[in-house]
């Protein structure tokens, strides 16, 4: 054979593939789609992409389904109608639908990441995955509210997450390192724990009740909250602010709220403040209610202030109306501040002097006297 005649041959063959091979490809007609090409995750992330399988032919086509290029140590799965699947038939003109699960690496050093969804020799889908951060082997015990604020009276309830980033089960034991007297109850599931156990890369939601002590000052106050295995641990950092309380008593030493005074003079009374909240108490005044012609004062006029729980003496000078007669009287007594007042009703007996007493007595037996000495003098005539 001449070498013209070779190289004719080899020409029309060359011809005849590309002509073939084209219209083959041009004939399969089939492509791969997803919205979502390049995306970001942080390490530890599950990706699950939606894929269309288009059939542009007007023949049914058949054609084995698989993942090329995953990364080592990721984890890849494909379904369809809820089975794995690793060929797939679309009718003509038609799409079928099939997910892509993809399990990206907890322990993964940052960057891009590529692989590709072949439809056996028809279509190729690329994608690219793109790590935002180095993963390491970590618990993370977040809460979206670590900060609370109410009375000594209100219950706290924080809700926190607890997620295992490692690729083991951990048993996580769980304490509140709380004040003295504060009540810390931590549940899961609406049942009250002191440990969970949770899956690799799983998630638990934690609900953590913080009640105070009777009687707490206000103030904030630190709760950490720790949730620590064998191998790893983590800790939330929550706040209560108790805005306290404003409560306050007002009475004697020995309760007894009366006294007895002579009319004109002056009487001390010993009287008690007691700030019974939580709350400190500032400039503590006294308003009085007496009967007319009557003088009250205070010493001291003000306290300026009162610690929660403690109590301070107040003396109260009264001094009873000269042209009072004898009787009980009622004296109101009020201690107050711009947040909260208390009051206390004493009852004052009032007692004719001494005095008034004995020149009664001398005016009787003068009217006696002067009636004998009437009698004698007038009576025989």
């Amino acid at each position: 054979m001449s070498t013209r005649t070779k190289w004719l041959s080899l020409s029309l063959t060359l011809l005849f593939q590309l002509v073939f091979i084209g219209t083959y490809a041009a004939g399969t007609g089939v492509e791969l789609y997803t919205p979502y090409t390049r995306i970001s995750v942080p390490p530890g992330e599950t990706i699950n992409y939606n894929i269309e399988v288009i059939n542009n032919t007007s023949q049914i086509q058949t054609m084995p389904i698989s993942v090329a290029g995953m990364p080592r140590g990721w984890d890849s799965e494909l379904k369809s109608g809820g089975w794995k699947i690793s060929q797939i038939s679309v009718l003509p003109g038609k799409t079928e639908k099939l997910t892509l699960k993809v399990d990206v690496p907890l322990k993964i050093n940052k960057g891009s990441y590529h692989f590709k969804v072949l439809a056996g020799g028809y279509a190729s889908l690329p994608l690219s995955v793109v790590v935002s951060k180095r993963g390491t082997y970590q618990t993370g015990f977040t809460t979206d509210q670590p900060n609370m604020k109410g009375n000594s009276k209100a219950s706290f309830t924080f809700k926190a997450k607890l997620k295992n980033s490692t690729d083991d089960n951990q048993l996580y034991a769980l304490k509140a390192d709380a004040p003295r007297g504060w009540d810390v109850t931590i549940k899961a599931s609406y049942k009250e724990v002191a440990s969970v156990n949770i899956a690799p890369n799983a998630t638990k939601d934690i609900t953590i009740q913080i009640k105070p002590p009777t009687g707490v000052k206000a103030g904030t106050y630190r709760i950490p909250v720790t949730a620590s295995s064998g191998t790893t641990s983590a800790e939330i950092a929550l706040e209560v602010v108790i805005t306290g309380t404003f409560n306050m008593d007002l009475t004697t030493p020995t309760g007894l709220l009366s006294t007895d005074i002579t009319a004109g003079d002056q009487k001390q009374v010993e009287f008690v403040v007691r700030n019974t909240g939580s709350s400190d108490l500032k400039n503590i005044n006294f308003d009085v209610t007496k009967p007319t012609n009557w003088k009250v004062s205070f010493d001291p006029k003000t306290i300026v202030d009162l610690q929660a729980g403690h109590a301070t003496k107040v003396m109260a000078t009264i001094q009873a109306s000269q042209k009072a007669i004898a009787g009980d009287y009622v004296t109101k007594i009020e201690a107050k501040t711009p947040e909260v007042g208390t009051k206390a009703e004493l009852r004052v007996t009032v007692k004719t002097s001494m005095l008034l007493g004995w020149i009664g007595v001398i005016i009787i037996l003068l009217a006696l006297g002067s009636v004998f000495y009437l009698f004698r003098k007038y009576g025989r005539r």
